[in-house]
């Protein structure tokens, strides 16, 4: 009765504790050949069988597996659900390496709480390339010319952002120019001014001048200075004498050269000669030298205006030539 009893408690004990250590987590290192040539690559399978703990994880080297076999990159991991609790996990880790020999690679470990598993580890021999020294070696080829274009020289900036380069620069054109134009109180859109013939800018300024009164004021020097260049001016937009460039001897030897001029060179000559003596001389004329000096410069511009051109009337030509006809008797046979 013993004996029977005895080995159902061992038959017992040896499931059970096969039951734990099934329990327990298991890390395995494989690869698909011991064997690398030198530079190549060659993945090595990882698989994990563990209760599923979110504790739990693995410690995988960053860098390398060993002292020459390197880690080039880390594949993306599959987990499989397998009942009872537990998962599988595999991950290919891509290895690599340049230097010839055998290798021993350091295991990878699964950490839970504060057990640690370690995996298998492997041994990995790496072939050098075979190089045949009889074979000739070619030095690098030169550099080739190619035909390059005007945008080849630019930087990389440039050519990546130069459509918004270049709208930054209209805009900040337009700005400054509408700025410039703002300041200088100029109207881009505004319809351009017909401009005044010389004549009657002449007579409008001496009639502005004349109603301003600054003789009568005291102001006599002010009134023969503006007197004296809207003569000035006028000579220059009339006949393109640049007398605003010259003395007053130089523009009575000017205008009596001109025929045009030369009639009313004595208004001008008096008009000079009063202004040169109270700008110069400082002199201070009498009431009537200023009314004789302003009608002298009026009577010059009148004098030297241009005169109109004779009107071609032929509508009126050809009413009376319809006249005379219809006047005209008729000969009838």
């Amino acid at each position: 009765m013993l004996r029977p009893l005895r080995i159902l408690l061992i038959c017992l004990t040896a499931l059970l504790g096969t039951s734990a250590f099934a329990q327990n987590p298991s890390v395995k290192l494989s690869l698909d050949s011991a064997f690398l040539l030198m530079g190549r690559t060659t993945p090595l399978h990882l698989e994990l069988v563990a209760p599923e703990n979110p504790e739990g994880h693995l410690i995988i080297p960053k860098d390398s597996m060993c002292d020459k076999v390197e880690i080039l990159k880390l594949l993306k991991a599959d987990t499989t659900q397998l009942g009872n609790g537990r998962i599988e996990v595999k991950q290919d880790i891509i290895l690599q390496s340049f230097d010839s020999g055998v290798y021993r690679m350091n295991p990878i470990m699964y950490v839970v709480n504060n057990d640690t598993f370690r995996s298998n580890r492997l041994v990995l021999k790496v072939y050098p390339v075979e190089v045949d020294s009889l074979e000739t070696i070619h030095d690098y080829a030169d550099v080739a010319d190619i035909d390059r274009s005007f945008i080849d020289y630019l930087p990389d900036f440039v050519v990546n952002y130069g459509l918004w380069i270049l709208a930054v620069i209209i805009v900040l054109g337009g700005g400054a120019y509408a700025y410039y134009l703002l300041r200088n109180r100029k109207n881009p859109f505004a319809p351009v001014a017909k401009p005044v013939p010389p004549y009657e800018k002449a007579v409008d300024e001496l009639n502005r001048l004349q109603s301003e009164k600054l003789c009568e004021s005291g102001r006599e020097k002010e009134f023969y200075t503006r007197l004296t260049d809207i003569l000035r001016i006028y000579l220059q937009g009339r006949f393109g004498i640049n007398a605003m460039e010259m003395t007053s001897t130089q523009i009575r030897n000017t205008i009596n050269t001109n025929e045009e001029t030369r009639l009313s060179k004595e208004n001008m000559e008096r008009v000079l000669e009063t202004a040169d003596f109270v700008k110069f001389a400082k002199v201070r004329p009498l009431p009537d030298d200023n009314i004789r000096a302003f009608n002298s410069a009026m009577q010059f511009v009148e004098d030297t205006k241009p005169k109109p051109e004779p009107a071609e009337d032929s509508a009126g030509d050809a009413a009376d030539d319809n006249k005379n006809d219809k006047t005209q008797p008729k000969n009838h046979n």
